[in-house]
């Protein structure tokens, strides 16, 4: 039951939204549109639909435990975003809600909420001693359970990738997570040898998503329109059915890419994209 002095959803007063919460004396910032409930001051020009906010409006006189707080942080925008299952929360951070067990790098988890479950993921002897022999490092965690994971690595930029029945061939230091649909296995760039320090990938394969880091705004190159090179630094994924080669300069060293006075790129050639990143990593610091 409802009444004058009992809080109710009211249809909003100056029409931005649906609804408004009236907790029985007076109008509060709790609106309602199209379904979603989140926060707007009363009075204030609407920055676009309402975040959604867990949990229904409290209309106890106690308030709602942001009463006599205000601020941006406070105001809804930075308010969790459940639009969809898996998206990013912002350009730095990803939320995952639990379904299917996913994969996620070790140490990326930064908050969750719910029951949820961190264990070691390995991924048997041979991921071992592959990681072992080439450097190629992807320490998982397996991540399961209910509940909303929220995950980030060193402020970089998240980028989500959706595969169907697709490869894609990453730096395992640009891993952030992916779903446990996917297969993952640390191969060999083609064009490359162990003996003379050849550049080892993790390739995932099947359908499923991913989400990959970059050290800033990347650029995605198309293979297809001329043969694309990159630095072994900066090249952050592409296509797995892109044709590679390693190319050694000395001659170039001393002026393209990052190193001590010898240049190696990855070459691609064939239909499918290059993501690299604006960055080639820390520089090496040498001690006398």
């Amino acid at each position: 039951m409802t009444g004058p002095n009992n809080g109710s959803w009211r249809p909003d007063p100056e029409g931005r939204y649906e609804h408004r919460w009236w907790d029985g004396q007076q109008w509060t910032d709790q609106v309602s549109h199209q379904g979603q409930v989140g926060r707007a001051p009363l009075g204030a020009p609407p920055p676009g639909p309402p975040q959604h906010q867990a949990g229904p409006p409290q209309a106890a006189a106690g308030g709602d435990g942001f009463s006599g707080i205000s601020g941006d942080l406070v105001d809804g925008r930075f308010s969790e975003k459940e639009a969809k299952a898996i998206a990013n929360q912002n350009s730095k951070l990803l939320r995952v809600r639990l379904g299917e067990p996913f994969m996620a790098r070790q140490g990326a988890m930064v908050a969750y909420q719910g029951n949820v479950d961190f264990a070691f993921e390995g991924g048997g002897a041979s991921k071992f001693i592959k990681k072992a022999l080439t450097g190629e490092g992807l320490p998982l965690m397996r991540c399961q359970g209910q509940g909303d994971v929220f995950l980030a690595e060193r402020a970089y930029d998240v980028h989500l990738l959706n595969l169907t029945n697709s490869g894609l061939s990453i730096s395992g230091k640009n891993v952030l997570a992916f779903s446990s649909s996917l297969e993952w296995n640390i191969e060999r760039v083609k064009g490359g040898s162990m003996v003379a320090g050849g550049l080892f990938n993790t390739t995932l394969r099947g359908t499923g998503w991913v989400a990959l880091t970059t050290d800033g705004p990347p650029v995605v190159l198309n293979a297809a329109e001329a043969p694309t090179f990159a630095d072994t630094n900066a090249v952050v994924a592409w296509s797995a059915n892109l044709q590679t080669q390693l190319k050694t300069s000395f001659k170039a060293g001393a002026l393209i890419g990052r190193g001590s006075g010898e240049a190696v790129q990855v070459s691609f050639y064939g239909p499918g994209f290059v993501i690299v990143q604006p960055s080639e990593g820390f520089p090496t610091v040498t001690t006398a």
